[in-house]
């Protein structure tokens, strides 16, 4: 393979190496899931109401697009918050952990946006499944991580790492 390639591409963190990143991660995963499905139910219970109120303005027209508010909240909550710089839902915030892209492309809306759909399609098919794989991989990756080539660490220890990493790609130009 070319040296230039391989120089290239980022390293990623090993488990054995920096167990910090990797430490109590699936907690924080199950725990900032919870947090999420709290602030996105409140979302949806939030422009239900709208809907409603918006249907009674409209004499019923408005209760047409009702069916749409769970589908378009998931899809406005993660866009913006997984896709945004912070690369992290709220509940991911709130635990300290960052998706973080591994086959080399930036993490940007779209990317955000498939990994939160396979996520929920690897989950309503098997959810127990996701979190055997998350057990038995050394990076404690999910179906969907697999899939859309991301893994999930703590936040501040990897701004250390990222730090240091790019301190040495610095010295070697």
């Amino acid at each position: 393979m070319d040296q230039t390639y391989q120089n290239a591409r980022p390293t990623l963190p090993d488990p054995a190496t920096a167990p910090e990143l990797f430490e109590g991660l699936l907690t924080r995963r199950v725990a900032a899931f919870v947090i999420d499905l709290f602030v996105m139910g409140m979302m949806i219970l939030a422009f239900s109401l709208v809907g409603l109120i918006a249907g009674f303005l409209t004499f019923g027209l408005a209760w047409l697009g009702l069916f749409l508010v769970v589908p378009a909240t998931i899809i406005l909550y993660y866009g913006a918050t997984l896709g945004s710089p912070k690369r992290a839902t709220l509940g991911m915030q709130a635990m300290d952990i960052v998706l973080t892209p591994t086959r080399g492309q930036p993490l940007d809306g779209w990317m955000a946006f498939i990994h939160a759909g396979v996520f929920w399609i690897t989950t309503w098919i098997s959810w127990p499944l996701s979190l055997l794989f998350a057990l038995f991989t050394p990076r404690r990756q999910m179906i969907h991580d697999l899939i859309t080539g991301t893994l999930m660490v703590r936040r501040s220890p990897m701004v250390r790492h990222w730090r240091a990493q790019s301190a040495r790609t610095s010295q070697a130009y």
